[in-house]
């Protein structure tokens, strides 16, 4: 029994590296050329398989953007789980990971802004793509139990990141820091009724 089991591991092994692969292919292209440039023929062509190969993996160009997505957002989802978790200022610690943005992660946080927004038009995107928008609600809700100081955070991170990608400039993750904690706590009496 030992015997049969080893191959279909051996398999399964593959396969999960395959898909892998496939995933960090569809990454790469929607890295240098957009989710436009995403095909199978492409995909296929930047992991080194045959397109039969990448549409045996993922069926659908949507089931190969999720798993880009789903990629990335799991990704920022063990760090901020990591922010929550761990000790110290947690808005620093989403101040920083935002301020990534414009530095070495800059890639990585525009394939997925990219992704995330073409969620608006193709529906099966849309639960991966809302995750980081979860993410930060889940860390802003260990700060305060105010719905709209939660929002704001949440509005205020996506804005950040945004602006930091189209400006393709370095992040100071001080004055990020500053934002968010202004977006948090900003006094009910400053905002007109």
């Amino acid at each position: 029994m030992n015997e049969e089991s080893e191959p279909v591991d051996g398999r399964k092994a593959r396969g999960h590296r395959r898909r892998a692969e496939i995933i960090d292919a569809t990454l790469a292209i929607v890295m240098r050329d957009g989710a436009a440039g995403v095909t199978h023929r492409t995909v296929a062509k930047q992991a080194g398989i045959t397109t039969s190969l990448s549409t045996y993996y993922f069926a659908t160009l949507d089931d190969l953007l999720v798993a880009a997505l789903s990629s990335v957002a799991d990704a920022y989802t063990a760090r901020i789980h990591q922010i929550v978790a761990g000790p110290g200022d947690k808005l620093r610690g989403l101040a920083e990971l935002i301020a990534e943005s414009g530095g070495p992660g800059r890639a990585r946080a525009l394939a997925e802004r990219e992704l995330s927004t073409l969620a608006a038009r193709r529906p099966a995107l849309a639960p991966v793509a809302r995750r980081w928008r979860e993410n930060v609600a889940e860390l802003a809700a260990t700060l305060t139990d105010d719905p709209e100081a939660i929002a704001a955070l949440v509005a205020a991170s996506d804005g950040l990141c945004t602006a930091i990608l189209i400006d393709n400039a370095p992040a100071d993750s001080d004055y990020v820091h500053r934002i968010l904690a202004r977006a948090i706590h900003a006094p009910q009496d400053a905002v007109p009724s």
